[in-house]
């Protein structure tokens, strides 16, 4: 899913933010979160916190991703034409 649909669907905070070339995602999951991991999959970033999975579709165009979670929230940035 989009970053628009996965915040209306799960009532997620989330921001999106454009520096020159780079865009970058966060989404806010709560400091509550114990375990998670996050991954690039193709164009989807694949997200999972206290054992529930999240799938989020990069932007068309984004050639590079760079992903981490720290304290519950999720930081997606991406490189390239969007």
């Amino acid at each position: 899913m989009t970053l628009e649909q996965f915040t209306n669907d799960e009532e997620q905070v989330a921001r999106r933010y454009e520096y020159g070339d780079k865009l970058v995602l966060v989404v806010d999951f709560g400091a509550a979160i114990a375990d998670s991991a996050v991954d690039v999959v193709d164009e989807t970033v694949i997200a999972v916190l206290d054992g529930t999975q999240y799938e989020i579709e990069l932007p068309d165009g984004a050639d590079d991703a760079h992903t981490f979670i720290k304290n519950g929230v999720l930081t997606i940035e991406v490189e390239g034409d969007r």
